[in-house]
């Protein structure tokens, strides 16, 4: 038997990942005057680790998608254009009506019980609520319907998905009373999973994000005009 040697910075190197992609996560990356810009050195610091590992970290995110590498001016962390939001914002109206078709016929009472539960911390007004932890909870709601569809490749492609979904919906929540209007969608597509109708919970799924999609379209292709202008 011949084995190849431990590679022992591995384990190092996904943690760096985790904490690196869970920052990103964390950041409100579409807010305005938002600094995007990593500092290497800094980053080494905070971490308590060395440049090279850190190094390889980053050349993966930026390969996912996440970070940019500009010429002399440094890292920073990658925004989407709108048309790349806009699109983005489809494939996941598609991956994730597919899942609740799916949850709707294959999930578990208890499983389709969880979304109820995580519903039920908002009122339909949801006057009030926090935007930062509602836009948590609702990128739970909406992985959480991914995850009892029990498609994992589902889960799969959306997750290449999910940080600017994320940072998208992030943003949204905050404009033109977005959080209740949400609310009222979750419930709408709770009950369709509940009576086990798989195509009206496709389509309240699809119509739901959509609607996002038109918001986003509209409102922030606005905002653009307004700041260029």
């Amino acid at each position: 038997m011949q084995l190849q040697p431990i590679d022992t910075s591995v384990t190092l190197k996904d943690h760096i990942y985790e904490r690196m992609r869970a920052a990103i996560l964390g950041m409100d990356i579409y807010g305005a005057g938002v600094d995007l810009r990593l500092d290497e050195r800094s980053l080494a610091d905070q971490l308590g680790v060395s440049r090279t590992p850190l190094r390889e970290v980053l050349i993966r995110l930026e390969q996912e998608g996440l970070l940019a590498v500009k010429p002399r001016r440094g890292i920073f962390v990658q925004r989407k254009t709108l048309a790349e939001i806009l699109e983005m914002i489809v494939a996941w109206a598609a991956l994730e009506s597919m899942a609740a078709r799916l949850a709707a016929e294959a999930a578990s009472e208890a499983e389709i019980a969880s979304l109820r539960e995580m519903a039920a911390k908002y009122s339909l007004t949801s006057q009030g609520a926090d935007i930062a932890e509602y836009s948590d909870d609702n990128i739970r709601f909406h992985q959480r319907i991914l995850d009892i569809s029990h498609c994992k490749l589902l889960g799969v492609m959306a997750e290449g998905l999910f940080v600017h979904m994320h940072a998208v919906r992030r943003r949204a929540m905050g404009e033109e009373d977005r959080v209740a209007k949400s609310v009222v969608d979750h419930m709408g597509i709770i009950e369709a999973l509940e009576a086990r109708d798989s195509p009206l919970a496709a389509d309240r799924v699809r119509d739901h994000t959509m609607r996002l999609h038109d918001h986003v379209r509209q409102f922030w292709r606005a905002a653009e005009q307004t700041e260029t202008s």
